[in-house]
């Protein structure tokens, strides 16, 4: 039997963590595109970037924590295994 309750929010939750990493990688990717075309605030928009990619990476770490069942228990206190 499908529990397709489950089955939605495991869809929804893919396609909002989806929508959040492309959009921070593509902030960080145009950050540093300005920090190349305009001089400046160089350091800024280098720096935003890289803040950008760094929220792109943590929550593409925080989805393999949540899937990987021994890491979700060591780190979070909880398994997502039944």
């Amino acid at each position: 039997m499908i529990d397709w309750s489950a089955f939605g929010i495991v869809a929804v939750v893919t396609w909002i963590s989806a929508m959040l990493i492309v959009t921070a990688y593509s902030f960080g990717v145009r950050l540093l595109a300005v920090a190349k075309d305009d001089a400046k605030s160089t350091g800024l928009s280098k720096a935003g970037a890289y803040f950008c990619f760094a929220v792109a990476g943590l929550i593409v770490a925080f989805g393999v924590v949540l899937i990987v069942p021994q890491l979700s228990e060591a780190l979070l206190g909880f398994s997502s295994s039944h």
